[in-house]
């Protein structure tokens, strides 16, 4: 008979922390959670694999950050405030040195985001590790940022930059000469990404149609414009790509910047006559912001280089089927 830690050991030992006043966490068979009145509840989910969406050998405190970063992306994206998130996790055997590191990884951005775990499940793996995070949000009715509310005219913005975590990807993946000094100054962007939640709900009643950015922000732009029927121009140079970027193959940096994913950051259309207010908003959350282009009725993307010329990039967005 195993004399290890059972499922209900490891829950309360790894997941298991005081909820605030008026929620109720881990121990009964649902989570309760408080919902302000007048407002609407925003829920997503994401599932990690290993060998899929992060290596074998990830620092398991970084892998525990970035399984909620993906999905607090997601409320950021919509302009909603978080609320409350759930933790599903099946693993092939129990390791307690990366359960704490894990769990460590997690909280700290639950706690900064304020967004308390309230309760998931557990379950052994037949192969590697499965992440599934469950996050809830809110945000007043008619505020929420959606995919369809773009308008011809709008100011394209885009938060943080561009490019290194898909440079860093590519150096571990092996598919760029090694690089130590490089890898360095790129693998945060990849294992530790910093959604600006805060920035994003001061957006909602503000910017028009919002995402985040996890498969390319030339894909995820298009998914914009689709639901909007519209389309865009992009001003290449105006692309804040992430200093390390700089000096490097500029077919290279293309790609990493307009195809890169993993970014998780907020790519937004809004008003010109908002623009002032907007750069207040991101000074105020200490959230980089950049105006990228204009939403145009002709429908699809145009990306223009320094010289006016058009880009016709030769590659698209990260696709789980393609």
């Amino acid at each position: 008979m195993s004399t290890g830690p059972n499922e209900f050991d490891l829950i309360a030992r790894y997941f298991t922390r005081p909820a605030p006043s008026g929620f109720l966490g881990v121990g009964d068979d649902c989570a309760l959670l408080k919902l302000a009145p007048g407002y609407n509840l925003a829920t997503s989910t994401d599932l990690l694999i290993e060998g899929r969406h992060f290596f074998s050998d990830v620092d398991p405190k970084a892998l525990g950050h970035k399984a909620l970063a993906v999905n607090i992306s997601d409320l950021a994206s919509m302009g909603a405030q978080p609320l409350a998130c759930l933790l599903s996790l099946s693993l092939p055997d129990v390791k307690a040195d990366w359960l704490k590191a894990f769990s460590d990884g997690f909280y700290a951005l639950a706690e900064r985001a304020h967004c308390p775990l309230l309760g998931g499940d557990t379950t052994r793996s037949t192969g590697g590790v499965i992440i599934n995070v469950t996050v809830m949000g809110q945000v007043k009715p008619g505020q929420a940022l959606l995919r369809t509310g773009a308008k011809v005219g709008d100011d394209i913005w885009v938060t943080g930059t561009l490019g290194a975590a898909d440079i860093a990807l590519r150096l571990l993946q092996g598919r760029l000469p090694a690089n130590n000094d490089l890898l360095k100054a790129c693998r945060a962007a990849l294992e530790w990404p910093e959604p600006p939640w805060a920035f994003g709900k001061a957006l909602a009643g503000i910017a028009h149609a919002a995402l985040d950015i996890s498969d390319g922000l030339a894909q995820d732009l298009g998914h914009i414009l689709k639901a909007s029927a519209c389309g865009a121009e992009l001003d290449y140079p105006a692309l804040p790509l992430h200093p390390a970027l700089h000096g490097m193959d500029a077919d290279l940096v293309q790609e990493a910047a307009l195809a890169g994913g993993d970014v998780y950051q907020l790519c937004f259309t809004a008003s010109p006559d908002r623009s002032i207010r907007i750069q207040e908003l991101a000074d105020r959350a200490q959230c980089r912001v950049s105006r990228i282009g204009q939403i145009v009725a002709e429908p699809g993307l145009r990306i223009r280089g320094a010289d006016g010329v058009l880009i016709e990039p030769s590659f698209i967005g990260f696709d789980h089927f393609s």
